[in-house]
């Protein structure tokens, strides 16, 4: 039967495994030295090493060898380990096996010691899905277990472990692997293969492996399923969906055109050749990296995997471009990417990030900056009647009366001007401190808050910042369960807010018959025209 290749070539022994020096170094310390540890917590991202490194202590640690270099990999205890039979390496999943009453039969097969070899090694493989009762359970055994047992767990998410189970472990913290020990790492691997693959292809495997060492082999198994004798860096995009430099910079050209149309044209042809619209966000992104990496370097090539004539290509089109242009390219395409990655509806978002870009436009209040920053102008012209003159006989104060209804034109002008002002999106600065843009502030809080809090999506979809005052921020909540998952996350969200803003607020929820209204243009224009037919004065508002 056909074994993936990260199966077929997982490393047995120390020396083959990939960038994580820094924790081969200290198992091979304790292992000559003998000076094991009762519990180890192996952490990290996918793929890089956590459970082939928890086999190899185990073969280490029982390894029959003599001359000093352990694991030998050839003796019966490592063979057996290697092949899953060994009495006394018990490798458990937590997320299947995550219940109080799979710890306390784990606890009870403690008291028998080892069978056949030096120690008895159990293997907690996503410990993190282990349940409170089940850690509980745990923790004495874990504290003080018999001398003859070694703890290794292994897990990607070691922030959501108690803190007494994580101060009882050697906590090691395995690092995304850099692409070009994956690279040479394939290298190897294709050489034992007799697969020949272009240094370009195995550039794109080992930037999409993302510092994984298991996804940069999936991905190179795929490329050579195809059957292709030569596998090149076409064949790898065809094979993950994504298009090439050449595509991203044909679009960024239209983007700098303002040519929303055809940028339009090019993300519909490329997703009609079967490219996947969240890959093309990344790839994007990426590209704008790349141009903001020739802005600034005299050697680009030595950061990109891109050939000679694209670089060329790219750094023409970074000529074309301030560096605030590729920064909005980044900022716009992350923030769009972020809703992408939830939504059913990928290229549309995709579509509307790219209009925002050709078009210059980037996400801000509901209200154009530039629009509330117009000036505006209320005049006054003569009046279309002359002003009636005081009677004979009639008091002499009546005579200032003139001069009064010009004080009262000038403060009611002031106050339609404000108005108009507030109406047209310009921000209030009066009090000591310039109001935050709201929208960014609930953007950042949601983003912020995605691994803490519970229902984000209802969140992001159901509410949003309407004022932050000085003791309070108020939420304006479209719905129930909007208004739910506020409430059950409120603690959490004044614990954002405080980090976001440095001051801890409560938070006020604002119902639907609660919210604020917009002042409307008719209220001040009814209230110009009062003014013309109380002074007998034309009001023009611009």
């Amino acid at each position: 039967m056909y074994q993936a290749l990260y199966r077929s070539f997982r490393p047995e022994v120390f020396e083959e495994v990939l960038g994580q020096e820094h924790i081969v170094k200290i198992l091979k310390n304790q292992i000559k030295n003998d000076k094991i540890s009762h519990a180890y917590l192996f952490s990290g991202t996918r793929g890089t090493g956590k459970t082939t490194l928890a086999r190899i202590l185990a073969k280490g640690i029982n390894c029959e060898s003599t001359n000093g270099e352990k694991p030998c990999g050839v003796c019966a205890s490592c063979i057996n380990i290697k092949q899953g039979t060994h009495m006394d390496v018990v490798e458990i999943d937590a997320a299947s096996n995550n219940g109080v009453d799979n710890v306390r039969e784990l606890n009870e097969s403690i008291a028998y010691p080892p069978i056949s070899g030096r120690y008895k090694v159990y293997i907690i493989d996503e410990v993190h899905m282990l349940s409170n009762s089940a850690f509980n359970a745990l923790l004495k055994t874990l504290e003080e277990p018999p001398e003859y047992v070694v703890f290794v767990m292994a897990t990607t998410e070691p922030e959501r472990l108690p803190k007494t189970i994580l101060s009882r472990c050697l906590h090691l913290d395995f690092r995304r692997v850099p692409e070009d020990v994956i690279i040479q790492g394939m290298k190897k691997i294709c050489a034992d293969l007799g697969a020949e693959v272009s240094n370009e292809a195995l550039k794109i495997v080992a930037k999409n492996a993302d510092g994984s060492v298991r996804d940069g082999l999936s991905i190179l198994d795929q490329c050579l399923a195809s059957g292709e004798k030569v596998v090149e860096r076409e064949d790898v995009l065809e094979t993950l969906g994504a298009a090439g430099e050449e595509a991203y910079i044909d679009l960024t050209d239209a983007v700098i055109d303002g040519n929303a149309g055809e940028v339009l044209i090019k993300i519909n042809h490329l997703i009609n050749l079967g490219k996947d619209e969240k890959q093309m966000f990344k790839d994007w992104i990426g590209h704008y990296r790349n141009l903001m990496m020739a802005s600034y370097l005299n050697k680009p090539e030595d950061m990109m995997t891109l050939s000679i004539e694209n670089i060329e290509r790219l750094k023409k089109q970074a000529n074309r471009m301030t560096v605030s242009d590729i920064n909005r390219g980044i900022v716009t395409l992350s923030k769009v990417s972020m809703e992408a990655k939830w939504s059913t509806q990928a290229r549309i978002l995709l579509e509307v990030a790219a209009v925002m870009l050709a078009s210059g436009e980037t996400e801000t209040e509901n209200v154009k900056v530039k629009q509330a920053a117009q000036p505006i102008n209320v005049q006054i012209k003569p009046p279309k009647k002359k002003p009636k003159l005081p009677e004979a006989g009639q008091v002499n104060g009546d005579a200032e009366q003139p001069q009064k209804n010009v004080e009262q034109v000038q403060k009611n002008a002031e106050q339609v001007q404000k108005e108009v002002g507030q109406n047209r999106g310009e921000k209030n600065i009066s009090d000591s401190e310039s109001k935050r843009d709201l929208k960014e502030l609930w953007n950042n809080v949601l983003q912020r808050g995605r691994e803490r809090m519970m229902m984000i999506q209802i969140m992001v979809t159901g509410a949003y910042i309407v004022s932050e005052e000085r003791e309070e921020v108020k939420i304006f909540v479209k719905s129930d369960p909007a208004k739910r998952a506020i409430l059950l996350n409120e603690n959490v969200l004044v614990e954002v807010l405080e980090e976001l803003t440095g001051v801890k607020r409560k938070i006020t929820c604002v119902y639907t018959d609660e919210a604020p209204k917009q002042p409307k243009e008719d209220k001040v224009l009814d209230r110009a025209k009062k003014i013309e037919d109380a002074l007998g004065i034309n009001v023009e508002i611009e």
